[in-house]
């Protein structure tokens, strides 16, 4: 099988954000970078795939030059090449400004199978994965939690709320979307490490008239604050006030 997994580099989560001069996006010079979680479970899903039936997986980015951290990281886990859309401006692109930076560079691979995490850690849309597909002309479905290949089909349980699951067959090629903790995750060996330094990262210029989708007007951090409520009266009377505020202003009950 030939398999792609899409990963995204994102601020680490114990970073503590710094918003830039006009509040629209993080400062990178503060910035310590990551693999996206979500994305590190699909890369691991791949792994497992190609370990049971064979073929390549290639890990595939958008973004500046500093998301080849990422992508070294994924070749050092295991993968074997890397296809890397370099440009600047996508540096904080939407979900589908990113997909249609990839999608031409993807289409020529021809790829089986392509794996993405279900959501970033930075932005959160959860759309990049059905837009490439849509792009791509192919199937595909999200929230994976397990994928069984049988020769050009597969069949995917996917998570659905309340716990309940749902179990779909799909033709090849197609595209999943990974839940996070479908899986154990490995991390780089010294040998992997060693062995990424000599692994080819093909560098692909972004298309011409990349027009972003959705504009970031203003950020800013969430303000914690707490405050005391004193509820007076007999113990019923402070019950019932007490059972009314949690009911109608905190909505817990």
């Amino acid at each position: 099988m030939k398999i792609a997994v899409c990963i995204k580099q994102v601020p680490t989560r114990e970073w503590q954000p710094r918003l830039n001069d006009d509040k629209t996006w993080v400062r990178d010079q503060d910035v310590s970078y990551e693999m996206n979680e979500p994305d590190a479970y699909a890369l691991e899903e791949a792994l497992r795939l190609r370990e049971k039936h064979g073929g390549e997986v290639v890990v595939c980015s958008a973004g500046p030059a500093r998301v080849q951290q990422v992508i070294r990281e994924a070749l050092a886990r295991g993968a074997d090449r890397a296809l890397h859309v370099e440009d600047d401006s996508l540096a904080a692109a939407d979900a589908f400004t990113a997909a249609t930076a990839l999608t031409a560079a993807m289409a020529e691979q021809k790829f089986d199978l392509i794996l993405t995490g279900l959501q970033s850690d930075d932005q959160g849309h959860a759309q990049f994965g059905p837009v490439l597909a849509e792009k791509l002309s192919i199937p595909h479905s999200t929230i994976i939690m397990e994928v069984n290949v049988d020769g050009q089909s597969l069949k995917v349980k996917r998570e659905l709320e309340g716990g309940w699951f749902q179990y779909v067959t799909m033709p090849l090629p197609a595209l999943l979307t990974i839940q996070s903790g479908i899986n154990q995750l490995r991390y780089a060996t010294l040998k992997g490490i060693m062995a990424a330094k000599k692994k080819e990262i093909a560098k692909v210029a972004a298309p011409g008239g990349l027009a972003a989708r959705q504009k970031i007007v203003s950020l800013y951090a969430p303000q914690k604050a707490k405050q005391t409520v004193m509820i007076t009266g007999s113990a019923a009377d402070a019950a019932r006030e007490l059972v009314k505020r949690l009911r109608e202003e905190a909505r817990v009950l």
